[in-house]
């Protein structure tokens, strides 16, 4: 049975409907939360088949509010993605995928966006990635993908929204089971907010049969090209 590690960042900011499928395919995951009194990043030890990392909330990586753990979150994602362990890597989480394998990131404020990502290469996630899908970002700062990377899928306004680095590690501006009550939870859980979230959520709220529908052939399209369901 394959086990992973996943990073969290914020209380609020967890796998989502993401749970249920690698629970249904009998992939076990163990969160870790760095932000906790007591918690510490994981060493590569415990990766295990596959690292990751969930998005942060108000913290980013371009200097404005940077997490706290991020190089040695860095460095850990580095260390996976040099011994070839598949890493999948939510807002924040993509920004340290970037990060890691000599990409970069640019500052920008925090930001709650609910609009519709394009795929841009009709194979990617091994041709599963939906023409188009409901990409909730709550995030701030962004992800520059390395320029050896494919780019996946685009926003509206050019920008990636999903990338693949090698065989097996991919970068997702938004939480592919993002739900609203986890955007409620990350609006009370930080000071600092997005500005007039209300709308944002309202529309999170009515795509939800839309991001649960669009996550069937993500989810397998992932679980295809990590290889978690091979022996």
């Amino acid at each position: 049975m394959k086990q992973l590690c996943v990073i969290q960042h914020t209380s609020a900011d967890y796998l989502g409907l993401m749970e249920d499928h690698l629970e249904g395919r009998r992939i076990r995951f163990h969160y870790h939360r760095p932000f906790t009194e007591a918690g510490i990043v994981p060493p590569f030890e415990a990766v295990g088949d596959g690292l990751i990392l969930l998005g942060g909330g108000p913290w980013g990586s371009a200097g404005a509010r940077d997490l706290p753990t991020l190089k040695e979150e860095v460095s850990l994602a580095r260390a996976a993605f040099m011994s070839g362990v598949p890493i999948i890597g939510i807002g924040l989480g993509a920004q340290i995928v970037a990060l890691a394998c000599d990409g970069s990131v640019e500052e920008a404020p925090l930001t709650f966006s609910v609009e519709t990502a394009t795929r841009v290469q009709d194979d990617a996630l091994a041709g599963f990635m939906p023409e188009t899908y409901v990409n909730p970002v709550y995030m701030r700062d962004r992800p520059v993908p390395p320029d050896y990377a494919t780019i996946l899928a685009t926003e509206p306004d050019g920008r990636p929204a999903a990338f693949q680095i090698g065989e097996n590690v991919f970068g997702f501006t938004g939480h592919p089971g993002f739900k609203r009550a986890m955007a409620e939870d990350l609006v009370m859980e930080f000071e600092e907010v997005p500005p007039s979230p209300g709308p944002a959520l309202d529309k999170l709220g009515m795509a939800k049969h839309d991001i649960a529908d669009a996550l069937v052939p993500i989810m397998t399209g992932i679980v295809k090209l990590t290889g978690w369901m091979r022996e």
